[in-house]
Formats: structure tokens, sequence, C-alpha cells
């Protein structure tokens, strides 16, 4: 018998007893060709190189404390073959090297510049740093960036979050018990102790991809949740790191080959992250192994047996044994269904059926009442910082926002507000004073909170007068601002109620949206088979909103900034802003105002009176006139008490030392709060940051603008606010006993619940057009998402069947070296892309789509790996969850659908009729199921179910029955449960849907061109050109239909 193969294993003892490395040991050992030989630490660390056991082949890496150039002095005495090249390990210590060797061969790597200091907090002048960027020889990075030591040990990595998102630090770490990192929200500038990389930051999701190699030709990836998001690592009952088995893509594959063999690192391990269809490279460990997983142990041994047998016995056959010659103990975990059964909400319809799509339209949570101060400015302070920060154009309006902006209006502001009020007998005039108590309000709301978290407060300062001035070099003349328009928008903030509102309702999705049994919908998304996106407006409050709400649904902790930068994509174009229907708002508005100052009754029906949703006005109480006038004095009586508290605050200030009061209310890290302020309550003052000054102001100008009395006219704009500052002061400051409050919100609850759904259209047809503005673009993206929905599961329903026909064919294909899945659909926004690599004519109609990741079935245990369920959630504020209402309840009113029966049953729209108002959190849900013992064809194969929540509509004044009394005394009013559009067991399908939503929806060509997925060639061409050629069919070819 031929001497068996020496494989010296000169590694640091704990990496020898690791579990995985003593799985493949004894796999290579049991083959019967090799001799294992471990040198242990006493070897390596005292004895000489020439003392070291001989051997034919060599694993040696580089772990804390292993002499690295000792080894390389054995390998060059003792010539073995090198498993991984020991010089190239030197490379891996320093992240700079990894960068230019991954630039040089093309792997792809984040947009990055490198900081070199020679001694800590060295002065560099390519290095700049600013409030929400740094700057390095003129490469901007905008916040959120990623700060890197350049030494490849140092493991203390820290993510910097922009102002806007309420600024902070992550820090990265080695898992220390169940944690990754950890947030510091005060902690916004750079270190400057030592020399580091400087990145930007790659949304990925909330997903990393750790990827393995065992030589150039195999990669085993897997998936886990990313340390960015909350820091706490799930584990499984073992105490091992939850990780899932992925797909690799083509050019992922291809990466693993270059990274391998540029680095001389057969066995290696690096880290992918996958952002908008592209993968890029972070990190390149070295040596490194999967840590539970029989079937990747399996591969590894029989991949470095043929390794070491090609190197030094290549006469010996390296093929695989049909039988490997030891016994697999891998523990079979029970797999879960998790796709499987019925709509939960609504009645089952089967097991046959599977959920495929989940798209919900959100509105934010509980708010504080939003602010807006006006007032003219003479003052050379405010004039010469509105030339600061506008470029010196004297008549260029400027917008502060950033920290550092805010604080030079602050410091302005102080120095400009008298110390003193003038008292009765003072000879100042009216409007001075008026002047002087803006001014306070001003500096009194940029104190608030006592940090600038950026996201909630902004200024604009318009120049409105301009003079000639002689130059200050005495050459010619200059104009200079004498006047200006300072306008200051605050509130609106999102209270620990709204906060805890979203985190419920997160809660509430993850456990009863997505049927199923086990870890439900955290495993689900784990394993990629989940496509999660979410979407916000710009607004702060609807952003932290749907970063609560994530938090909920995926079961994350920690505070909100992580998770918002993470998981959440802002679009204002599709989820912000009124000004397409201003006109007809305004109509509506004008309307509704004659209809309540008038005395006239409202109610007109333009249809059936059994229909009463098709009345003009409905909702309109019949002595809105009446109560008009009772509001207006209730809201004076309110605000006298107001002014009563604030005078006395006012003193109190005024006794110290202005300037140096310190709030004692951090916004920043409310921004993660969940429970209101007790000692605050307890003391008597507001809840929240709001003092009794800001609280007055507030009133004040409700009472100013609701009814003007030297023109005895109303303004029905208002009582929405007024409705919205006494519901949040009943709810929130109820511990004031503020006499006629409860009284006042009566009165404004009857007005609001007629004026607000009015203000969207007066009539039916006014509602849909309305609607049909504001939310055309959300209805196109929600019709695309439903359609991509559709499209992907046909194509794996076929893909299926095919392998069904040919099962033996098809496996093959799973076996493929590539094996990856790759289905045919648009991209998020509807349009094709495309790439310019080569490719055959016949290869066109399948062009680069979006990219889909997947669960590498080989060695994931669950069921039917190979499907998806898509999550859409668009947060958003009252004005677009009416406007989509409006659509769905009217959307066959329009000439196009005449003859048509609503999308919604008759008892929804009666309900809708009695529903008075959208409140917070109040929300509108899509399902799709796919019945799959329908034949593929019939539309009724895919049902669309539509349920809709009026939010936390519920009285402050109601006491709970049903809930908890804490909820009521937290300030938190409970989030009504889900109401079915549709009849139970109605079947909505997605041609239906299609038709009646198209003519008020953006067509998907009107979407801007996608972001192009790399480097994936046509997997399922003939279904492609299937799907291609049905959009091009003449049913569905006409403008009408897109």
């Amino acid at each position: 018998m031929e001497r068996k193969i020496r494989i010296g294993v000169c590694v640091m003892e704990k990496k020898v007893s690791s579990a995985p490395m003593v799985q493949i040991l004894e796999r290579l050992e049991a083959f019967g060709e090799f001799e294992i030989v471990i040198f242990g630490n006493k070897v390596i660390l005292e004895y000489p190189v020439e003392s070291w056991p001989i051997c034919d082949c060599l694993i040696a890496f580089y772990s804390t404390g292993f002499p690295l150039k000792k080894a390389e002095a054995y390998a060059a005495l003792r010539k073995p073959f090198l498993v991984n090249e020991l010089k190239q390990q030197h490379l891996l210590h320093d992240r700079r090297e990894v960068y230019e060797r991954l630039k040089i061969i093309g792997v792809p790597v984040p947009r990055y510049a490198l900081v070199n200091r020679e001694v800590p907090n060295q002065k560099l002048d390519y290095f700049i740093e600013e409030e929400d960027f740094v700057e390095v020889h003129g490469n901007r990075f905008w916040k959120p960036f990623v700060e890197k030591p350049v030494d490849g040990d140092n493991h203390s990595i820290m993510i910097y979050y922009p102002s806007s998102a309420g600024g902070g630090m992550k820090e990265l770490f080695r898992k220390v018990g169940n944690r990754s990192s950890e947030f510091h929200p005060e902690v916004r500038r750079v270190r400057r102790g030592g020399s580091y990389i400087y990145e930007e930051f790659l949304p990925t999701g909330g997903t990393d991809v750790k990827v393995y190699t065992v030589g150039p030709e195999y990669a085993h990836a897997e998936a886990r949740k990313s340390p960015v998001v909350d820091g706490v690592v799930m584990r499984n009952p073992d105490g091992k790191e939850v990780r899932y088995p992925v797909l690799l893509t083509p050019t992922e594959k291809q990466i693993a080959r270059e990274v391998c063999i540029a680095f001389s690192q057969s066995v290696c391990g690096f880290d992918l992250l996958r952002c908008e269809g592209r993968s890029y490279v972070c990190d390149v460990n070295g040596w490194s192994f999967v840590k539970n997983s029989h079937k990747y142990f399996d591969d590894a041994a029989c991949l470095l047996r043929k390794i070491f047998l090609e190197a030094k016995a290549p006469h010996i056959s390296s093929t695989i044994p049909p039988i490997l010659p030891w016994k697999s103990h891998e523990a079979v975990q029970p797999s879960e269904g998790l796709t499987r059964a019925g709509s939960g909400l609504i009645d089952t319809f089967g097991q046959s059926e599977e959920l495929r799509c989940v798209i919900a339209v959100i509105r934010h949570g509980d708010r504080t009442p939003k602010q807006k101060v006006k007032l003219k400015v003479t003052e050379e302070k405010l004039l010469n910082l509105m030339l600061k920060y506008n470029g010196g154009r004297p008549r260029r309006e400027t917008k502060l926002k950033s920290a550092v902006q805010l604080q030079d209006l602050l410091d302005a502001t102080r120095a400009l507000v008298p110390r003193n009020r003038p008292g009765r007998g003072s000879d100042s005039e009216a409007e001075d004073m008026e002047h002087a108590e803006k001014l306070r309000q001003v500096k009194a709301v940029l104190e608030e909170g006592g940090h600038f978290s950026g996201i909630y407060r902004k200024v604009q300062l318009k120049p409105l007068k301009w003079v000639k001035v002689a130059k200050t070099n005495g050459e010619g003349e200059e104009e200079r601002p004498v006047e200006a328009l300072m306008v200051l928008k605050y509130g609106g903030v999102l209270t620990h109620a709204g906060r805890k509102q979203a985190e419920e309702l997160g809660r509430y999705f993850r456990n009863n949206m997505y049927p199923g049994e086990g870890t439900g919908l955290l495993r689900l998304h784990s394993t990629y088979r989940h496509d999660l996106k979410i979407y916000s407006s710009d607004e702060g409050r609807v952003q932290m909103s749907a970063a609560a709400f994530a938090k909920g649904l995926l079961d994350l902790e920690g505070q909100l900034t992580p998770i918002l930068v993470s998981l959440v994509s802002k679009d204002s174009s599709m989820l912000d802003g009124l000004e397409n229907a201003s006109v007809e708002m305004d109509e509506a508005k004008a309307r509704l105002n004659e209809i309540i100052t008038s005395g006239a009754k409202a109610g007109h029906c333009n249809g059936p009176s059994e229909f009463p949703w098709m009345a003009d006005g409905v909702g309109l109480p019949s002595s809105a006139y009446e109560l008009l006038s009772r509001l207006v004095e209730l809201t004076k009586k309110v605000t006298e008490q107001v002014k009563l508290l604030a005078k006395d605050e006012d003193e109190k200030v005024m006794d110290t030392s202005g300037d140096d009061v310190n709030p004692s209310y951090d916004q920043a890290k409310a921004l993660g709060k969940t429970n209101f302020d007790v000692d605050r309550v307890a003391a008597g003052l507001p809840c929240g940051s709001e003092g009794f000054l800001l609280m007055f102001a507030r009133w004040r100008k409700l009472e100013r603008e609701l009814y003007n009395e030297r023109k005895e006219r109303f303004d029905i704009t208002q009582i929405p606010d007024v409705y919205d500052s006494c519901k949040y002061d009943l709810l929130h400051n109820a511990h004031l006993n503020l006499e006629g409050l409860d009284e006042l919100f009566k009165v404004a609850q009857l007005l609001a619940d007629g004026v607000i759904p009015n203000e969207y259209g007066i009539n039916p047809q006014q509602k849909l057009k309305i609607g049909s503005k504001i939310a055309r673009r959300l209805l196109g993206k929600i019709l695309i998402d439903l359609r991509n929905t559709w499209e992907e599961a046909i194509s794996v329903a076929e893909l299926k069947n095919n392998q069904d026909q040919d099962s033996k064919s098809k496996s093959s294909e799973w076996d493929d070296k590539d094996y990856h899945l790759k289905h045919p659909r648009k991209n998020e926004d509807g349009r094709r892309s495309s790439t310019t690599s080569d490719k055959s004519i016949d290869q066109e109609d399948d062009d680069d789509k979006e990219t889909q990741y997947r669960l590498d079935p080989k060695y994931a245990n669950v069921k039917t790996p190979d499907r998806h369920v898509r999550t859409r959630l668009y947060f958003t504020s009252e004005s677009h969850i009416h406007s989509m209402m409006n659509v769905l309840r009217y959307c066959n009113l329009d000439e196009s659908l005449a003859g048509e029966e609503s999308l919604l049953s008759n008892s929804a729209l009666q309900r809708l009729c009695r529903t008075k108002e959208l409140d917070y959190m109040s929300y509108i849900v899509l399902r799709m199921f796919e019945n799959i013992e329908v034949d593929l064809h019939d539309p009724n194969r895919f049902r669309i179910e539509m349920t809709f929540s009026r939010g936390a509509d519920r009285s402050p004044l109601e006491k709970s029955r049903c809930e908890t009394p804490s909820l009521h005394q937290e300030h938190i009013l409970p989030i009504m449960g889900p109401e079915r559009l549709q009849e139970a067991r109605s079947s909505l399908t997605l041609e239906k849907m299609e038709r009646m939503l198209r003519p008020f929806a953006m067509p998907p060509e009107d979407f801007p061109p996608p972001m192009i997925p790399h480097g994936f060639t046509g997997y399922f061409a003939n279904v492609l050109e299937r799907l291609v050629n049905w959009r091009r069919s003449p049913k569905h070819a006409n403008g009408g239909d897109r």
C-alpha cells in the first residue's frame, strides 16, 4: 500500500479544535489516503522550524498569536504544498491593501477614500469634517457613511448617521454574547486617533451575505441579519448564529473565484453587500469555514481531497466514491410551511392557497400638532445670517435645517430677545410687543428638546426689501437686504405613543398578515423568501413611523435611527404633496365654507337614496354654523387658561439667567422612546418637549385664525387644527385639567368629522378626481407590485410543472455549477432593464431583470425554497390614505368604467360612509393569494383581498373596556382591527383590479428608469418571451390599459 499523504495542520489549537475543522479533518482521514499531523501550540510557538513535523501538504493560516513569519520560514525550508499561501496573508491585515487588490482585479468595492495619519490626532489638510459629511482629497461622503480602521484585525467599525435621521453613530464589533453592535446617539464626530477608510454606506435591506470558497470553483454563501440594524445576534436553540444558505448569482460566483485566486487563499471567506442589484465585497477574511452545515462539511472534505491528490498524487483518481466513507450525522430540522394556508383575516379558501403578496399603505402614528411662526425681521444679526448661508446673495432665500445653522440662529435670537417684557404702562407699540413675542417663540422652539435632531425643525428666510449701499472697498455699490420674512415650521413630531403604536402594528402584521406555522415571518424574511421593501414620505414623523413599524415587524431591538437608515427608502414624489390637486381641493374647501357659513343643509343626494355616500357634503352636521360659533367661544376659554400657565412659567424663567436655561428634555434620545416622561407630568408640565409658552402660542394662533373679529369671518380650514390640538391635549395633557377642553373636543369632533373627508371632495365624483391626482403615482406603483408578483409566481409554477414532467433533466439544472434561480420580473418600477454584455440576438428578450436573491435548495431544509412572498409597505400621511380609499370606493363612477360594479361591497361602502376618520396608523392592505390547484391560465388562480383599519379612531374621552387600562394611562389609543372591503369568499382577480384602477394610476412607462442590475444572463428566456408577447397582445397593448 502506498504511503499516506501527510497533511500538516499548523494553526493555533483553538482553531484546530473548532467544530468545523474537526468535522472536515475527520472526513479527510476517513478517506484512508491521508495522515493528519497536528502541530500544536507548543511546537508552533516554542520549537524552531527545523524541528517541526515534515509534511506533504500544509494547512496554515493566521489567527491571534500565530507566528506567520515563522510559518513562512518553515514553508521555505520544507516546501510543502500550501492550501493557502502564507505571504499573501499579510495583505489581509491591512484593509488598504485588500481594497487595492480588489480594485486591481476588477471586483466591485464600495466607493471609499483613505485617511492616513502618522501620529494620533494629526491634522491633515486634505481631510474636512462637517456636520453631515466628510471630505477626503475632494471626495465627499455624505452621512450615512462607514469608518473602518485600516488595521484588518481591528473590528471596531463605525457608521455615522445624518442629522436628518436623528444623527448618532453605531459601532460594529466582534460578537460579544448576543450583541454585535451598539448605537451611540450622542456621537457625531469621527475618530482622529489613527488611520481610517471612509466609504459610502450601502443599504442592503438588513441582510449580510458571507461567502466561503474551497478552491476557485466552489463557493457557499449564507445570509444573516446585518449587525447594522439592531446589533442583536439571532441564535438557534444550540446557541449558533442563525444563518440561511443562499444562492450566488453568476457574477457573485465569478467574484468568489477572483478573490480566491487573487489572494492565493483556496479556503477563504469574504463579505458581500447586495445593494440595488449589484454586489460589492467589503471585507476578505482569509481561512474561514461554514459553522454548522453537514452538507458543506461533506463538500469541503471532498474538494480538499481533490486539491491534495492533484498536488501530491495525481495518479490517484480524485473521483468522489458513490458512497462517502463516513456517515453524516446531520440533524434534520422540521420544515416550516411559511406561505401555506388561507388569508387569516377573511375566510380560508383552503390549503391549496398560498400567500404571494402583501401591500399596505399606512398612515403615520400619533404626533404633536404641526406649527408655523411667521414674522418680518429687520435685525442686522438675522439678515447677516441669511447672507451667510445663501452665498451672500441679497435676493435669494435661505433654508436652515442643519444643527450648525439652527445653532447660529438660536445664538442670534437669544441676543435679540429682550430679557424683560414691557409692562402695561410701557410706551412700546403693540406691533413691537408682538414681534418680541414671536422672537421669544422662535427662541423657545429652537431650545425645545435640548438638541437639534435635525428632523423636525426648519426655517426659511426670504428677502423682502433691499437697498443699495457702498461696497466696503469703496468701489461702486451693492445690494443689501433690509427686511426678510422668517418662517419657522416645527411640531408634527412623532410622539412616544406614535412610536409605540407603529411598533405594535408591526408586531400585529408579523403575527396575522403572514399565515403559517413555526417562526412565521421572521424565518421567512431571513431565508430571502421574503422580498420586503419599505417606503416613506419625506416627513420625519412618517419616516420614524416606518422605522418603528419595521422594528415590530422584524422583531428588532434598539433605537430607530439605524433601522430607518438600513430599511426605509424615502420616495417623496410618490408619498408626499398635494400640489397636483390644489385647485380641486381649494374648490372643495370653498364649497364647504359656503355650506357651513350660510347655514345651508348638506346632504343633497346625486344618486339613489339607499346610497347615502353619494350625497354632497355627506357627514357635515346640520347645525354646523351654530357649532362653529360655540367652537370659537370654547377655544378662547382654553386659550386664556393656557395663557396664565405660560405667564407663570415665563416669570420663573425671567428669575433665572435667561441664556443659561438648559431644557431637560433631549429629543434626540427620545427618538427611540416608547414611554412618556413621568417626571414632567408629575411636575405639572406639558407632556413631551413642549413648554407652556409654546403651548400658549399654539392655542393663541388657533384662536386668532379661527375667527377674524375685525372682518367677522370664520376660517373653516382651522377646524381640523383645533380638533388636532384638542385631541392631543386630552390624550397627553389631561393632567393639566383645562376647563372646557372636553366640550371643545366634542364640538370640534362633530365639525371635523364632516370637514376633513369633504376637503378631499364634496361628492364622489370630486373625491375620485382629487384622489386620483394625489395618489396617481402610488396607485401605479401598487399595480406594478401586483403584476410583478403575478409574473414571478407564473414563472415559478411553469418551472415546477416542467420539472415534474422531466424530473431527471430538471434536477440536473439544480446541480449546475451556477445553481441559481432567476425570474423574469420587471424592475421595481415596472421598466425593463438591460446590460451591454455579449449575447446573441435570441437573448434580447432576456436582458437583465431585477435581481432576485434566492435560498439555496441544496443546503436549506425548508419547504418550497423557490417560493417568495413580496411585501411592499408605503408609509404616508392622511391625504394619501383618504385619496387611495376614495379611488377604491368610487373608481367605477368614471365614464370609462360605466356599468362596472364597485371594487368594494355595499356593506363596506356603508361602513366607510359611517367612518368619520382615518386616524393615526390607519391602513389599507391588499393581499394576493395563489390557488395552486387552479389552472395556470385561469384568472381565478390569483385573488386579491382588501381590508382596512380606521387606525387609532377612538375618542380620548372614551374609557376603554376591552384594552388594558394602562394603554389609556400611557397616553396611547389602541388601533382598531381590520375590516373587510369585500364580501367574505368573494374573489377579486388581478385582471379586474388592473382594469378598474388603471385609468387613475401612473403608467409603468412613466416611472423613472431603474438601477440596472449587473451580471445576469437569461435563465427563463422562453417564459419571458411568452410574458413579453402577452403584454404586446392587442388586449393589453392599448394606451388605456396601461
